[in-house]
Parts: C-alpha cells; sequence; structure tokens
C-alpha cells in the first residue's frame, strides 16, 4: 500500500473541519476528487476512517489513530521542504501568523502595513486563537510564528521566544465613578472585577494580579472579548484591567470610561514572538520581531 502526501493532507482536513465540503474547499478541490482520494485511502486499509453523518464526518478509532500518524509524517515532509527552501532565507509560501485575541485588534492595524513594508518579500496568513491553540499550531505545523502575552507551557514543542515589549495594564472604571489614582489592586472589590471567559491568558493575569479566588463559579459574568467588558463598564457595572495596547481602541474615545494608573507596581504581561526552534527561517522570524518592537503602540 503506497499512500501520497496528498493523501494524507486530504485525510487531515476532513479530520480538522469535520466535513468534506468544507475540506474539499480548504484543500482547492472538488468535494468528489476529494472524497474519492479519501476512500482509495480506507480501500487499501481495509476500514474506514470517517462515520459519515448527517451533519458531517468524525473520525472512527481507526481513523483516529491514522489522522495522528499522517500529521506527524506531513510534519516530517513540511520540515524537510523548508529545509530544502532554506538557503533561501525565507519561505516560498506565506508566513503563517497567529496572535491572541487580547492582541490581535490592537497590534494588527500597526504592525501588518509594517512587516509588508518592511518586509516585501513576505507574504501572511494571519490568524487569532487562545495560547493554548497557538502552542498546537506550532507543534503541528499549521503555524509558523506566534505572539503571545505569557510564557511558552511546558511540555510542548522546543520554541524560541523573543520579547517584544511589556504591556503594563489600566484599570478601567465608569468615568462617573469617584476614583482617585493610583489604584491599589488590592482595593478593589472583587466582585466588581470582570473577567474574560476561561481559556483566555490575559484572564488568568487579571485573577492573579487582583489575587482572586482561585472558585470563580460564582461568578454569572465571563465576557468573550475585551469590546464587551467596556460596554459593562461603561454602564457602571463593574471594573476592569485593559492592557496598554488596548487603550486607543477601547477607552481613548468613549467619554463614558475613565483610565487609571496602577499603585506600583501595578501588574502588566510581555508579549512575545514565538517559533518552533527546528525551523530553517529562523533568521526571517528574527525580523519580523525586530520590526514589530518598532511599532510599540504607545511610548516606553
Amino acid at each position: 500500500m503506497t499512500l501520497s502526501l496528498k493523501q494524507m493532507r486530504y485525510a487531515v482536513a476532513v479530520a480538522e473541519t469535520g466535513h468534506f465540503g468544507r475540506a474539499a474547499k480548504a484543500c482547492n478541490i472538488s468535494q468528489p476528487a476529494l472524497s474519492q482520494q479519501v476512500q482509495a485511502i480506507e480501500e487499501s486499509c481495509g476500514t474506514l476512517l470517517f462515520d459519515r453523518l448527517s451533519s458531517g464526518a468524525r473520525p472512527t478509532p481507526f481513523g483516529a489513530e491514522f489522522i495522528a500518524r499522517a500529521r506527524q509524517v506531513l510534519e516530517s515532509a513540511d520540515a524537510l521542504a523548508a529545509f530544502a527552501q532554506g538557503h533561501a532565507g525565507q519561505p516560498d509560501r506565506p508566513v503563517r501568523f497567529g496572535l491572541i485575541p487580547t492582541v490581535a485588534p490592537y497590534l494588527l492595524p500597526e504592525i501588518f502595513p509594517a512587516l509588508t513594508a518592511s518586509l516585501p518579500g513576505l507574504d501572511f496568513t494571519i490568524s487569532e486563537n487562545r495560547t493554548d491553540a497557538l502552542i498546537s499550531g506550532l507543534a503541528d505545523g499549521s503555524l509558523d510564528v506566534a505572539l503571545i502575552g505569557t510564557e511558552a507551557p511546558a511540555g510542548g514543542p522546543r520554541l524560541v521566544s523573543r520579547p517584544l515589549f511589556d504591556d503594563p495594564f489600566m484599570l478601567a472604571t465608569s468615568s462617573i465613578e469617584p476614583t482617585v489614582a493610583p489604584v491599589s489592586l488590592a482595593s478593589l472589590a472583587p466582585e466588581r472585577i470582570l473577567l474574560l471567559d476561561e481559556g483566555h491568558c490575559f484572564r488568568d493575569q487579571t485573577i492573579a494580579a487582583c489575587r482572586l479566588d482561585s472558585d470563580l463559579s460564582a461568578r454569572t459574568f465571563a465576557a468573550t472579548s475585551l469590546s464587551t467588558i467596556v460596554e459593562f463598564v461603561a454602564n457602571g457595572q463593574g471594573v476592569t484591567l485593559l492592557p496598554a495596547i488596548a487603550l486607543r481602541k477601547e477607552a481613548a474615545a468613549n467619554p463614558r470610561i475613565a483610565i487609571h494608573d496602577l499603585v506600583s507596581p501595578g501588574a502588566g504581561r510581555r508579549l512575545s514572538l514565538v517559533w518552533r526552534e527546528a525551523t530553517p527561517f529562523g533568521n526571517t522570524f528574527e525580523q519580523i520581531a525586530e520590526v514589530i518592537r518598532g511599532t510599540r503602540p504607545y511610548p516606553a
């Protein structure tokens, strides 16, 4: 039995999208052609890779193992291709760049034009996801670089991490609330602090900075974006921490929001660009990091 890399990519696409039609679109081929290739794998293996459901496709137990092994093969093949291309110093395809949601809407308008101007030989595809998903993307080869706001978790792929700049936190309150700055985090009423939902590293950083009780099950509010939280704050329904990079977009033009400094040492995060250690494009990614450092959206 001989399987092609293309067949494996089609099978992985079905697993990732959960649907033959969406997988075909992602692979830029017709659905019948993709289905035929997946069926050819199944015939060679003598068993199904996917259960065909009315809502899409789900890997069988054998299929899940096949997909896991296929990903390893594809990652190795991509690494070999990258090595072969490495003499040129740059990938011959778009750089797959991921950012966390509490960074993307605030930095992308600055860094994307700067990157395309400073590195005209590069193209980019941009995606937004939480830290754990970005690290997984680096691990499975679906991402090249990621911009994160925390330390890369242990136990993942060997990564290179380059600091970009520090991003201090500020307190946002309703403009009608009497607040004297600088504000001590210890003085904040825990029940009034509004948080992002679980999975956001910024939520964890806020919990740590404000020393909130680890049992947050009684909280009924958890937002999916900082913009949502800011609207609640503007209506006097709580307070929140905001990263400095978000102030211009979320608060500067909103007269209902007041921004306050924190009592030293305050709180904050360090933004970093990370990529796999085993890449031939490290020099290119170092250049990307340097360009981003030069687009810092507020004075040091």
